[in-house]
């Protein structure tokens, strides 16, 4: 297993609320299933950051696109593994 740093740009503030539940359960749901190490929000408002647990590059980056917050175009995602 290794981790990987999904870092979510903010690109639409007002979309930001109306698509944070979605986000929050989606997470939640992921933490459940082992999939999530790490979360959190960025304190400027610049947008904020998951480290997925995953076997492969392209397994987080589908756990990190599947995310409402890039499927609505709330945030960009950059994606990274992360080397603990």
């Amino acid at each position: 297993m290794a981790y990987f740093a999904a870092i979510l740009h903010m690109e639409n503030e007002q979309l930001n609320a109306t698509y944070r539940p979605d986000h929050l359960n989606y997470l939640k749901q992921l933490e459940e299933e082992g999939k999530v190490f790490a979360k959190g929000p960025f304190v400027d408002g610049a947008g904020g950051m998951v480290i997925y647990k995953a076997s492969s590059f392209e397994e987080a980056k589908e756990l990190a696109e599947k995310d409402p917050y890039v499927i609505q175009g709330v945030r960009t995602l950059e994606l990274h593994e992360w080397g603990m």
